[in-house]
């Protein structure tokens, strides 16, 4: 007797057992300079959230001219991928902070491994240790959890506390369902773009003031530079 052929609906995509989620290890690649394309892997189990790789490369191009000699934060550093990303392409300095041990362990190793002069990990959570003693960084990373409704605080935290060089730049990400983030006083939106549901943004700190001539005396003849 010939088979009944299968319907449709014996096809239909409910009738399929559901797909694991992947085990073992996440990884992200390095997009560009001194480690292009080396990959970078971090722990899958974990709500670790890297920002898309068209993402990171439209970010660079925008820091292109100021990434060479930077110092950088990476808050919220989950894979490190914005912080090593910085490092490949000349960046003097970059702290990574996060509060997961597990995942600082393993940023901890990277480190040693790629960069021990140049990259230093820090476990803490982010809104706490910018409330501690500030360094000044010449550019920022910062990706907390979407719908965390931690941004508003954190640039406050940074504006306030000391942390930005002058004219410091600050890369925002967040959900598309978050809004554009407000900003500081003095600070201004230098760039902006979309991808999917993520928005992402480039904010720059206020400029340096003009040095007053009274606090601040032209060097003398002999070619001698005030402090």
């Amino acid at each position: 007797m010939p088979r009944k052929p299968h319907s449709r609906r014996d096809r239909s995509p409910q009738s399929k057992p559901a797909r694991r989620p992947p085990q073992g290890r996440g990884e992200v690649r390095i997009i560009g300079g001194r480690w292009r394309g080396r990959k970078i892997r971090f722990p899958s189990g974990s709500q670790i959230r890297p920002s898309p790789d068209r993402v990171r490369e439209t970010l660079f191009n925008w820091l292109e001219p100021s990434i060479r000699g930077a110092r950088c934060l990476d808050l919220f550093a989950g894979s490190g991928a914005l912080g090593f990303e910085s490092l490949s392409r000349g960046a003097a300095g970059a702290v990574l902070v996060e509060r997961d041990p597990a995942i600082v362990a393993h940023l901890k190793s990277l480190a040693k491994e790629l960069a021990p002069e140049a990259a230093s990990v820090v476990q803490a959570d982010a809104p706490a240790w910018l409330g501690g003693p500030a360094q000044r960084f010449d550019v920022v990373f910062l990706d907390p959890p979407f719908g965390s409704g931690l941004l508003p605080g954190l640039l406050q935290l940074l504006d306030s506390g000391g942390w930005l060089a002058p004219g410091a730049l600050v890369y925002i990400e967040c959900g598309m369902a978050d809004g554009v983030p407000g900003l500081p006083a003095g600070w201004r939106m230098h760039r902006s773009g979309r991808a999917g549901d993520v928005g992402y943004y480039l904010a720059a700190g206020p400029a340096a003031e003009a040095p007053s001539p009274a606090t601040h005396p032209e060097p003398d003849n002999e070619g001698g530079q005030s402090t």
